[in-house]
């Protein structure tokens, strides 16, 4: 079934990229030349491929219905090293004003994945446990009144990956201020290449160094990358045997199957493309695979 989702959105994303529209936007042959340019700058081209996309994608003319809310999955709020995962400050504030004034109201991520909630309901969760999520997301949720999680990777905390990550003091400020901490692994892997006994001793290793670091028990867990492509069904059944009973996805329509759908937000995301994404049109869309794929 997620294979098949995931084929009919590059069947989308086709007929987005040949829509005159978008051709009049992005010029003609626009998928062919970047089919070509994917295949000769490999990963470098993928941020510039995210882009041309999003704004593509955001061009379409039907919005699918939705029955339930969405939770937004974000990563860090100006921390450009974290790629096309930052979103600047003063854009993420003004989506979450904007959205406020559409007449969304944030609720809990664990409430909408036990529950589904309702269309107007949203979520804000970061995943990997970066340094802003304290010191510049965590102020603007406040004065907003916004509930949020957020997604630890174990390791990063333990050594800081390079200054970017969070420590467990300041995890533990970010749960004082009423963050839900869930847990990201202990190395942020692709668990589709891990063994049941590795995906156990990520999982479970991350949660028992959050407990001991934090004392924080964690039942809610974002698979690292998220996409189809990235969970297996004896990752699923092995961090359900650790206790997990919520697990988040980074995909919606092509999320794997048994976990919590959540929405990518991207860096590129300005007030058109936000909005075109509460809208759903990135539904059935996803980053993390190969560009000859998506496109061909």
């Amino acid at each position: 079934m997620v294979a098949a989702d995931a084929r009919l959105g590059a069947d989308r994303l086709r007929r987005v990229w040949d829509n005159p529209r978008v051709q009049i936007r992005f010029g003609l042959g626009i998928r062919e030349r970047l089919q070509t340019a994917a295949r000769a700058g490999g990963e470098r081209f993928a941020a510039g491929r995210m882009f041309v996309e999003r704004h593509a994608l955001a061009s379409a003319v039907h919005d699918p219905r939705r029955e339930g809310g969405r939770i937004l999955c974000y990563h860090s709020v100006g921390q450009p090293e974290w790629g096309v995962n930052d979103v600047a400050p003063a854009r993420f504030r003004r989506q979450l004003e904007s959205a406020l004034e559409s007449g969304f109201r944030f609720v809990p991520a664990a409430d909408l994945a036990r529950a589904d909630g309702g269309p107007r309901d949203l979520s804000i969760t970061f995943d990997d446990g970066a340094r802003s999520v304290l010191t510049t997301a965590a102020p603007i949720l406040a004065e907003l009144g916004i509930p949020f999680s957020m997604f630890v990777v174990s390791d990063w905390s333990e050594n800081g990956h390079r200054g970017m990550a969070l420590d467990w003091d300041e995890i533990l400020r970010v749960a004082d201020l009423g963050g839900e901490i869930g847990n990201h692994s202990a190395t942020h892997p692709d668990f589709a290449g891990l063994s049941r006994e590795q995906t156990l001793e990520e999982i479970g290793g991350a949660a028992e160094l959050i407990e001991k670091r934090t004392g924080i028990h964690t039942t809610t867990f974002a698979i690292p990358l998220g996409q189809s492509a990235n969970w297996t069904g004896h990752a699923d059944e092995a961090a359900r045997e650790l206790g997990y009973d919520v697990i988040y996805a980074q995909a919606e329509q092509t999320r794997p199957a048994g976990t919590v759908a959540r929405t990518f937000v991207t860096r590129y995301d300005s007030p058109r493309i936000f909005s075109a994404l509460l809208r759903g049109r990135f539904d059935d869309w996803e980053e993390w695979v190969s560009p000859d794929w998506r496109l061909r």
